[in-house]
């Protein structure tokens, strides 16, 4: 039994592709998301059809990212889809309908809305770890956190520790290098799939990081968790 957390996918669903190959989850795992599935990358579709698969072969946790959000504010206010728009969701729209020239929100089909809307959670956490697309505010209950340090606000490297002493996983800001932000107790795994970076895979019991980009580049790496 392995706990697996991946970062930020944005739609790029053959890096998601090689890390799932290098990991090989079982039925036995439990896989946690940070968010922002959507957008950006060239296959969001692909990326929501892999989680849908992965959610009936193991124990899949969904949290919910920025990305989401505006994505489904954008279906009801048409101020919020022009902002959207501004943010990758061309990309987005265009997985669903390669064919079309003008994708809708239209062309995404139920089963996806349902995964965004009720599936991904705001966040996670267990008796030793906290889970967030963006972070917690370190002094405040998971249940109390507001959405801007959910979902929007940047992780600075002089953030505190959370005051319950859960070590916290997070995305959201890019870690342009490839390297996940280490910060003792707190680690960020937004590796920038999306930009040419990696995506990656921490599995939290052994410490073992997979990273693999889109282009097929695959490493492996261990980050010291105690």
């Amino acid at each position: 039994m392995r706990t697996l957390v991946i970062g930020d996918i944005h739609g790029c669903s053959a890096a998601m592709d090689h890390v799932l190959n290098m990991v090989q989850p079982s039925a036995d795992d439990t896989i946690i998301t940070l968010g922002d599935y959507v957008d950006r990358g060239p296959d969001t579709k692909g990326v929501i059809d892999r989680l849908l698969f992965l959610q009936g072969h193991c124990r899949l946790i969904p949290l919910a990212g920025n990305h989401e959000i505006m994505m489904l504010q954008s279906v009801h206010d048409p101020v919020e889809e022009k902002e959207w728009r501004r943010h990758g969701a061309e990309e987005a729209l265009r997985s669903y309908a390669p064919d079309k020239p003008h994708p809708t929100l239209a062309d995404v089909p139920d089963p996806h809305w349902h995964f965004i809307r009720n599936d991904c959670l705001t966040y996670w956490q267990t008796p030793t770890h906290l889970f967030a697309h963006a972070g917690m505010s370190p002094e405040i209950l998971p249940e109390e956190q507001s959405d801007a340090d959910l979902f929007w606000n940047f992780l600075s490297e002089d953030r505190a520790p959370h005051f319950s002493g859960k070590t916290l996983l997070c995305g959201h800001t890019a870690q342009r290098s490839g390297v996940p932000l280490h910060l003792g107790h707190t680690i960020c795994i937004d590796t920038y799939a999306h930009g040419g970076g990696f995506l990656s895979c921490l599995e939290l019991e052994s410490g073992r990081l997979y990273q693999a980009s889109q282009s097929g580049v695959k490493r492996e790496s261990r980050l010291r968790l105690s």
